[in-house]
């Protein structure tokens, strides 16, 4: 059984904001629906608005809910979130404050909360008369998990808006992966991508600040075959290509922890400066993208 909150359990069993708002041609009020999900996937959530046309405020909002114990929580949680605000406030609203609001979630049903922040930007974007702005690109691009129809963009920006570091998160977030699992480790790749992509952004603000503090790729350690993929990554794009062109190569070898093991192949393995080679050119670059603590030594072939 789910370790629910107290809250959580509230709106469940108690949501005071489920059902439909009905148009009674009230002057200056326009009424608008989010629709997201769907029942052969498991969930599904229509959010429905009622916007003051002068104020642009939200005086009230309803919803329909098909899916479990999460999903209707986080839908009454999220009405109770909107109502008052105004439309630019609402859309700052995140599926985190919507957990936060429920005093947390289960990691497995986050994706509850992001339907519903999904649902908000629908709802609004129909009020508009506009197409989703918001993450229009989530649909442009290749899909990943056939199972639920997710595309690389929608993985990449959920990765990066909840800082997610393992393919079971993204599959808590938005059930990619879930199914047949084939996706799962082509979703570990898009992870080390945004990891390397968040080095190299924090590494360049910290430079530019004159700061020495070293760069940490995200706010929770890499697993080990997270670590080994994203060494090997920098390895065959920032390493070898200048090996190669004088006349060397290096080739991974092992890793275990912080230690990285090689092997020095071609001009570089006999090379009486292989040793400046080993830790100048590798365990620097390592150090600089992915760990101060790293340490190269090499292995004979």
């Amino acid at each position: 059984m789910w370790d629910y909150t107290d809250k959580v359990l509230e709106f469940f069993y108690n949501p005071k904001n489920q059902g439909v708002l009905e148009d009674k041609g009230e002057a200056g009020v326009k009424l608008a629906v989010g629709e997201v999900g769907s029942i052969a996937c498991g969930d599904a959530l229509r959010l429905h608005i009622k916007v003051d046309e002068e104020t642009n405020k939200i005086l009230d909002a309803r919803f329909q809910t098909f899916g479990c114990t999460s999903a209707i929580a986080s839908s009454e949680a999220l009405v109770e979130l909107v109502k008052g605000k105004t439309l630019d406030e609402a859309l700052n609203i995140s599926n985190k404050d919507i957990a936060e609001y429920l005093g947390g979630l289960p990691q497995e049903k986050m994706h509850c909360s992001v339907m519903g922040q999904e649902a908000l930007e629908a709802a609004i974007s129909n009020y508009k008369g506009i197409p989703i702005a918001a993450h229009d690109e989530d649909d442009e691009g290749a899909i990943i998990c056939t199972c639920f129809g997710i595309t690389e963009p929608k993985i990449q920006r959920i990765v990066k808006e909840n800082k997610l570091t393992t393919a079971e998160e993204v599959t808590n977030f938005i059930k990619a992966g879930g199914g047949c699992g084939t996706c799962l480790a082509t979703i570990d790749d898009i992870i080390i991508e945004n990891q390397r992509n968040s080095t190299f952004t924090s590494e360049t603000k910290s430079n530019n600040g004159n700061s020495n503090t070293s760069v940490q790729v995200s706010d929770k350690p890499l697993t080990p075959v997270q670590k080994i993929a994203l060494i090997q990554k920098v390895l065959d794009e920032e390493v070898r290509p200048i090996l190669i062109a004088d006349g060397g190569d290096v080739e991974l070898y092992d890793v275990e922890g912080d230690s990285v093991r090689v092997m020095l192949q071609g001009a570089c393995g006999s090379c009486s400066s292989s040793l400046a080679t080993l830790k100048n050119a590798i365990e620097a670059k390592l150090k600089e993208r992915i760990s101060n603590n790293i340490t190269v030594e090499s292995v004979n072939s």
